[in-house]
């Protein structure tokens, strides 16, 4: 696939086959993805791939944590949008729920369309990055960002679909139970990876984008 169709026709997929992601792919995605830059090429990322009993194992705990009353307490806390920021994200949510058939008044599928965040949204296998605490957060971050851009760009070269995520690791405990990452290591975020369902109608979604001379400044040009 041309590199610009791809930037431009990549969407976030929250619906996957149940078929399974060979390891050969994923290792052949990776050793393409992990080319992408970073400060200094200090390269701060570590990756876990987790599929079958492990992944089942995260969900099921993610699940069973958020049920119990705990509080998600994620490495990497979000702090709440607000104006044009927040605006988009609801403008996000109201397009999927629509196409879930989800009403602001229905707790029930509210709830279920949540853990199926939760639940890596129910793909097949998962990528988990995380870095060192020794590390800038901020510089990592911003690295682990390019390197989750390349895999998901990477990742429809075979037919795979991802969307990047907070949620499947918004309870680390539970992430490092079954990965044994250590405390010594900041866990960012997941990239769910598997073959699209494109029946699923969460997968029809196309997000808007701001126009670019509303977001960018041309100085020196004519």
């Amino acid at each position: 696939m041309d590199l610009i169709e791809a930037i431009r026709t990549r969407k976030s997929v929250r619906g996957y086959k149940a078929d399974p992601v060979d390891k050969g792919i994923l290792r052949e995605l990776l050793e393409v993805a992990t080319r992408a830059p970073s400060a200094d090429n200090s390269q701060p990322w570590e990756i876990v791939a987790v599929t079958g009993e492990v992944l089942e194992n995260i969900k099921r705990g993610n699940v069973e944590a958020l049920k119990s009353g705990k509080t998600p307490t994620s490495d990497a806390p979000r702090t709440p949008y607000k104006d044009v920021y927040r605006e988009r994200q609801v403008e996000l949510a109201a397009q999927l729920f629509k196409l879930m058939d989800i009403s602001r008044e229905d707790k029930e599928k509210r709830n279920g369309w949540m853990l199926r965040g939760f639940r890596f949204f129910d793909a097949p296998a998962a990528f988990i990055l995380y870095a060192d605490r020794s590390l800038d957060p901020t510089r990592a971050a911003s690295d682990i960002g390019g390197l989750a851009q390349t895999i998901c760009l990477a990742a429809l070269n075979y037919g795979l679909g991802t969307c990047i995520a907070s949620q499947g690791t918004m309870f680390p405990e539970v992430v490092r139970q079954f990965t044994n990452i250590p405390e010594s290591k900041h866990i960012y975020w997941c990239i769910t990876i598997g073959y699209p369902d494109w029946n699923f109608p969460a997968n029809a979604v196309n997000s808007k984008r701001a126009p670019v001379d509303k977001v960018t400044n041309w100085l020196g040009f004519d």
